[in-house]
């Protein structure tokens, strides 16, 4: 057990050195943009995201620097961290959690050489999203954090059986809750839009875009699927072997890499020639080898 999880810290080890210069830039950019999106777009248009969140409900409410509030905060969670999640994890939080109010403090001043001239809520509700979530893919994706309310997921992930997932609609749930209270209930309409095109944006940075589909098939006409699909299309194929969960019976899975630009044509070919076929399809983000 011992020397399984030496090998496993040394593969971590080895993957955080890769290209560290290329993921610090990467990291520092991404603390950039999340950083000027808040300034510009979040402080001004009372929207709630995060321990950032706090920033902007306690500036509104009592005139307190929010880079202050947010340095507050994220201290507090890094202790807490350590207590509770133990020293490992705490580690991979700090950086980020004591730039990320840094870098909102130093990117005040380009506020005032901005004027967007805009005053409708709902566009800079989705550039601050936009830019927000582009950020916080390149951070992710450098393998780092801001931590903050990454902290407080673990936590209840870990201590109430919940998923990440569900921890994070809490969690964010009752800030932007808190900040409804506070700052108006459409506060809790234009974050909750933030939230949801941040989310989509991170994951479209850090999967990058769908160049391609994975098919899984099973037909009854194996053969002339895979003669569509590797004399036609010449696409190669994999075929798998699959049992029917309620059957019991042995069956073949086809499982082929397709072009994006090239799924309706797949589909219809696979339906053309078998009208009962079941296959599914889902995004493949990075394909290696093969063809």
């Amino acid at each position: 057990m011992f020397f399984k999880k030496k090998v496993e810290e040394n593969i971590l080890k080895n993957i955080y050195k890769k290209d560290r210069l290329k993921r610090y830039v990467t990291f520092l950019i991404g603390l950039l943009l999340v950083s000027i999106s808040f300034n510009i777009f979040l402080l001004p248009c009372n929207l709630i995201y995060g321990v950032s969140g706090f920033g902007v409900i306690l500036n509104k409410l009592y005139g307190l620097d929010p880079s202050m509030i947010i340095l507050i905060g994220s201290v507090f969670l890094l202790i807490l961290s350590f207590i509770l999640l133990g020293k490992e994890k705490t580690t991979k939080s700090v950086v980020g959690s004591l730039l990320y109010p840094v870098v909102v403090k130093l990117t005040v001043p380009i506020v005032s050489y901005i004027n967007l001239g805009i005053n409708d809520t709902l566009v800079l509700t989705i550039f601050g999203a936009v830019i927000s979530g582009f950020g916080y893919g390149l951070i992710f994706k450098s393998g780092f954090t801001t931590g903050g309310t990454d902290i407080l997921n673990q936590i209840f992930s870990k201590y109430f059986k919940v998923s990440i997932g569900n921890a994070m609609f809490f969690t964010d749930g009752l800030i932007i809750l808190f900040g409804a209270f506070a700052l108006g209930w459409d506060v809790l309409m234009y974050s909750v839009i933030l939230l949801y095109i941040i989310s989509i944006m991170t994951d479209k940075v850090i999967l990058g875009i769908s160049e391609s589909k994975a098919f899984y098939i099973i037909t009854e006409h194996e053969t002339s699927v895979k003669r569509f699909i590797t004399g036609y299309l010449n696409h190669g194929v994999t075929v798998l072997e699959a049992r029917g969960g309620f059957t019991g019976n042995n069956k073949k899975v086809i499982m082929c890499i397709i072009p994006t630009k090239e799924y309706f044509i797949v589909k219809e070919g696979i339906h053309s020639i078998d009208e009962n076929a079941f296959f599914v399809v889902t995004d493949a983000y990075e394909v290696y080898g093969g063809e």
